[in-house]
């Protein structure tokens, strides 16, 4: 019993398997969260697959899950047709809208299986895929408190908290803070100034054991990357700082990012939060990791 999370994929924009990605990982976005009985899936990337692949060798009978898209781009939803458990007449899933009657992203995972994008249709998965909603902002679901918020980036994303017991992990994947902050120019003249988020994000993450957030670029990469839907990683710390987190797995991370680039890209961020917070733990998210999340 707890919290449990686990890192399935954790690469940006496109899978990028070899040598270059063995430690972080090749594939796309998804994670597995685990409270008590309740199984949570944060996005649907290529690593969506190897999810699937590890629920039908754990041997509990019945599966049911509850998925939570950051947005549709592809790769987020790629590993959707590959996810065994969908396969299976006994299991049941939901995909959640963010508001009252949103089936968007229900509707958007189906279509993607049109004879034209994939062999297999939709009407093969033999599951019970369900559309759900958050409701006006949030929802109880197995004893979890459920929320969300709109993010920055093409299209748009969103960030989900869950909450039970005291105990609160964050998603917030494909969020380019940079240009929101209360102070962009300063931030991008001078790195080493703090950064201010918005405070309604900043209220948001306040107080998360683990912030699970995209800093797909370095300082040195934002400047040509300005608009394409990401943050640099030392952004993510100031705002850990700032909403009092205790851990923060820097997220999404480039597919040009060789394991080594990553680890370079973490390091001034280890450094930074020594600086704001020693008491901040700051890491690279690493497919194949489980962590357990005590509040």
């Amino acid at each position: 019993m707890g919290f449990f999370v686990k890192f399935w994929g954790t690469r940006g924009s496109i899978p990028t398997p070899g040598f270059r990605t063995q430690k972080y990982g090749g594939n796309t976005a998804c994670v597995e969260i685990r409270i008590d009985d309740v199984t949570f899936i944060c996005d649907g990337g290529s690593g969506l697959r190897e999810l699937g692949l590890d629920l039908m060798t754990r041997g509990a009978g019945p599966i049911t899950g509850h998925m939570f898209y950051s947005h549709s781009h592809w790769d987020h939803i790629q590993g959707f047709p590959f996810f065994l458990p969908f396969y299976e007449p006994d299991n049941t899933f939901y995909i959640y809208g963010t508001s009252t009657g949103d089936k968007r992203m229900y509707d958007l995972l189906s279509g993607q299986m049109q004879s034209d994008y994939f062999p297999v249709d939709f009407s093969e998965l033999h599951a019970n895929i369900r559309p759900n909603d958050l409701g006006d902002g949030g929802k109880i679901i197995g004893g979890v408190e459920v929320s969300c918020i709109e993010q920055t980036h093409p299209g748009l994303s969103t960030a989900y908290a869950f909450v039970k017991n005291g105990c609160k992990v964050v998603y917030a994947t494909d969020n380019e803070l940079d240009p929101v902050l209360l102070n962009p120019e300063e931030s991008l003249s001078n790195p080493e100034k703090l950064r201010h988020a918005p405070r309604p994000f900043v209220d948001f993450v306040k107080g998360a054991d683990l912030l699970i957030a995209d800093g797909q670029y370095t300082d040195e990469e934002y400047p040509k990357k300005i608009g394409w839907g990401h943050s640099r990683a030392t952004t993510m710390v100031d705002l850990a700082f700032q909403a009092r987190v205790k851990q923060l797995a820097v997220f999404h991370h480039d597919p040009l990012q060789s394991d080594v680039d990553v680890e370079k890209k973490i390091e001034p961020c280890i450094e930074r939060a020594e600086r704001l917070n020693p008491e901040l733990i700051v890491f690279g998210a690493r497919e194949g990791v489980k962590l357990r999340i005590d509040g």
